[in-house]
């Protein structure tokens, strides 16, 4: 620890060395050097301090009193924030005139810096530079320039600067110190490239935090003000067309060109290119349900990139009074693209999709609809050339320099909305028809099923739920079932290359491949249990009970990454002698592609009604292998994939026992605290038949009271989170008290088993092994 605070101090010491010096005020000299002894007791880690004075949350919390806000009193937005509504005291005003936005564009600055981002300096009053280096390659004017400003000019910004052969004026490509190639591109395309010491491989940004103490700035924040200092350089050059300054940065860095284009409106175009959370994604869909970094995941990790208070608003995303979305707000009418992989890990191209929608108002409010642009690829998290080029495209377009590219193609694949549905499919539903009256069946809820006295009597009430359970799901398209499965396949989908599958210790994986396939030509990965030679370790019947697993809303899937612990999950099934197998449903994972224009091929179906018809498929092709106990097929989700386990077990007796985590709230239960039928109707387009209902949620014809009970008497484990914000914890309590009385009647009791950890919607450890423990009762296996 020595070396190092010594190592700092000294580097501190002799790169300030010329402006400590040059001054004549001895109190100054003292002043700075007090500054530099501070730096010297922080200790090792100080560039992982929460902010200059905080080595650690809790620190910052005892210093500052911090708490969280009161959040029994604070609005709940379980949707998107309306960057174009103003909320005066709990009254929402729209936004309809150029005074009223530039109010809410300060009121939204204000909660950035209060939540996200932190307070950081004014714009210093004085700018120096000095040209520390300065070559020529093939007619491109290379400069290491040094900018130097703030008190006593002590805080500095290197930048690397490419002048393009010519007099200009230059559109400028703006990006951070590790993207040097990025520029190259750009001054191929006739840009002034410019990069700047804000990222982790150099970052001078760090020499700030002494210098400017009285600022809770974020590291993320106080590399976008560096930023600024760039754009304040180029703007003392004739050759730089002030009206094309474009800034982009990659992942971490693209959160930070966002910071910076959103606080400075010289910026006049941003690229965001997988930023994930914090960049292109709402935080508000980045909890556990989804594949990407939640608030928790994140700032427990990088604990310095956003601001200490941002951390009490983790499993409460819904308390946000502001949103990522809110955030890009502030850039427009300026330009911005949105880019990322639909199969990256850290990613989710609905998220994204969702962001892009919200702006679009915003920009068309302001007249500039074609200054937002969106742009989803394949692959991995990184990008190549390619994509470069493309980013080049864009910003091309949007100076207005070359018109041979035509218009920008904003394509989506998740271009569903509940209007667009109505028109497609031609449907208008009348909710009345399904009003409690003599001449119609009662609606069940969860107090007339504790009615109900007999089994007998539920098994001649059950065809009725069903039936409407199939209404809701929509009108399947006829098919045909696929020809038995001969055995497994060591052929995959390309896509799984790069997708993070879980990797199992202590089995192998092979795959149900589409010419011997679950359902309509769909991959299964099938992990099963080996022996020390590495062959197929069966029962005593040489028979292997199954565990199907469904995923969460996963942009990847099934996969591995950010808290999943699927490959543990996986492992401790099959050390309990089960084989496990998943598959990605549509719209998820290598199946996106099938998801995006289900209802243009299919508008009287839904595609929740098609998960459920590809697990039922899945279940037919492991009946046909002679090595699976047919009897022993369970079934097993959290979220997305607990709601489909549920569906399909209450509409399928093959299913010998099903566990879920945080898989439903009632559909009738109609609160402003959560999504509701909106999550399915309207949001995910799960369900589009329910948007019917919204308002008028108590004449659903069927709801998880009765669809859960139809899983009567086989085994079924529910975890509920007690904290779990998409859902009404009261009424899954009363909804699994009406499945208890039915459980009841076939004297099953012991058979339910209803978990509400005091926690929030996650999958966590303690979860899975209380599922696995639970899947190795039944199984029976010592």
């Amino acid at each position: 620890m020595y070396c190092r605070t010594l190592l700092v101090s000294t580097l501190l010491f002799f790169l300030n060395l010329s402006a400590l010096f040059s001054q004549d005020d001895p109190d100054r000299q003292r002043d700075y050097l007090e500054e530099i002894k501070k730096l010297q007791e922080k200790p090792e880690h100080f560039d992982d301090y929460v902010n200059y004075h905080d080595e650690t949350w809790l620190d910052w919390v005892e210093r500052t009193g911090a708490l969280p806000p009161d959040f029994e009193n604070v609005p709940s937005l379980p949707f998107l924030p309306d960057p174009l509504i103003i909320d005066e005291g709990g009254e929402n005003i729209p936004v309809e005139t150029e005074e009223q936005w530039q109010e809410q564009r300060e009121w939204i600055k204000e909660q950035v810096m209060h939540i996200f981002s932190g307070t950081f300096p004014e714009p210093p009053g004085s700018l120096t530079s000095q040209v520390k280096e300065e070559w020529e390659e093939n007619g491109v004017k290379v400069q290491m320039i040094e900018l130097r400003f703030g008190s006593d000019e002590r805080a500095s910004m290197t930048i690397e600067l490419f002048t393009p052969p010519g007099e200009g004026p230059f559109p400028v490509f703006m990006t951070q110190w590790n993207h040097r190639a990025w520029a190259q591109i750009a001054v191929r395309r006739g840009y002034m490239g410019l990069v700047y010491a804000g990222a982790d491989s150099r970052d001078d940004t760090y020499d700030y935090m002494p210098l400017f103490p009285d600022h809770d700035w974020s590291t993320l924040m106080r590399r976008a003000w560096g930023a600024h200092r760039a754009v304040d350089y180029l703007q003392t050059l004739d050759n730089v067309n002030e009206s094309q300054i474009a800034i982009t940065g990659h992942s971490r860095n693209a959160k930070q060109a966002l910071f910076a284009a959103a606080f400075d409106d010289r910026i006049t175009a941003v690229i965001s290119s997988s930023g994930g959370t914090g960049g292109e994604l709402p935080y508000r869909y980045t909890d556990d349900r989804h594949s990407s970094e939640s608030i928790d995941f994140l700032l427990a990790r990088r604990t310095h990139w956003f601001h200490p208070r941002f951390r009490f608003y983790l499993g409460r995303e819904h308390k946000l009074p502001i949103d990522q979305n809110s955030l890009m707000a502030l850039i427009a009418p300026n330009a911005i693209l949105l880019s990322s992989s639909i199969r990256e890990s850290g990613g989710d191209p609905w998220a994204e999709e969702m962001m892009y929608k919200s702006l679009s108002e915003v920009y068309e409010f302001l007249d500039e609809p074609d200054r937002l642009g969106i742009r989803l690829r394949d692959g991995q998290h990184g990008v190549e050339s390619r994509d470069i080029e493309d980013y080049m495209d864009w910003l091309d377009i949007q100076f207005d320099r070359n018109p041979n590219l035509g218009s920008w193609d904003n394509k989506l694949y998740y271009d569903y909305s509940f209007e667009k549905w109505k028109l497609i499919s031609d449907e208008d539903i009348d909710p009345e028809q399904f009003v409690r009256s003599p001449e119609n069946e009662p609606v069940l809820l969860h107090e007339s099923i504790e009615e109900i006295e007999t089994a007998e009597e539920w098994e001649q009430i059950k065809p009725g739920i069903e039936e409407r359970l199939n209404w809701i799901f929509g009108e399947e398209a006829p098919g045909i079932a696929a020809s038995p499965i001969r055995g497994l396949s060591n052929r995959q989908d390309y896509v799984n290359h790069f997708l993070p599958r879980p990797e199992v210790s202590n089995g192998q994986v092979r795959y149900i491949a589409p010419y011997n396939s679950l359902g309509d030509y769909l991959h299964g990965a099938f992990y099963y249990p080996v022996d020390e030679e590495g062959e197929m370790k069966t029962g005593d019947n040489e028979k292997l009970p199954v565990v199907i697993y469904l995923h969460r809303y996963s942009n990847t899937g099934f996969d591995s990454r950010f808290e999943t612990g699927l490959e543990d999950f996986f492992e401790d099934i099959l050390s309990k002698g089960a084989a496990v197998l998943a598959m990605d449903m549509i719209g998820y994972g290598q199946r996106i592609e099938d998801g995006s224009r289900f209802y243009e091929r299919y508008p009287n179906w839904s595609k929740l009604g098609r998960m459920v018809t590809d697990t039922r498929a899945a279940i037919d092709a492991l009946e046909s292998l002679d090595f699976v106990d047919s009897e022993k097929i369970f079934l097993t989700g959290y979220s997305l994939g607990g709601t489909v386990s549920l569906l399909t077990s209450a509409l399928d007796e093959r299913v010998a026992g099903t566990a879920v985590s945080s898989a439903f709230t009632p559909w009738r239960t109609n609160t402003e605290h959560i999504e509701g039928i909106e999550a399915y109707s309207h949001l995910f387009g799960l369900l589009p038949r329910l948007g019917f209902f919204i308002g008028q949620e108590e004449k659903i014809p069927v709801d998880f009271p009765e669809i859960i009970s139809m899983i009567a008497p086989r085994p079924l484990f529910v975890i509920s989170p007690e904290l779990d914000r998409h859902a009404d914890f009261e009424s899954v309590k009363q909804t699994m008290n009406g499945v208890g009385s039915v459980f009841s009647l076939y004297d099953a009791s012991e058979q339910l088993k209803f978990e509400t950890p005091y926690d929030f919607n996650r999958f966590w450890p303690d979860q899975r092994e209380d599922m696995v423990s639970w899947i190795e009762e039944l199984l029976d296996i010592d």
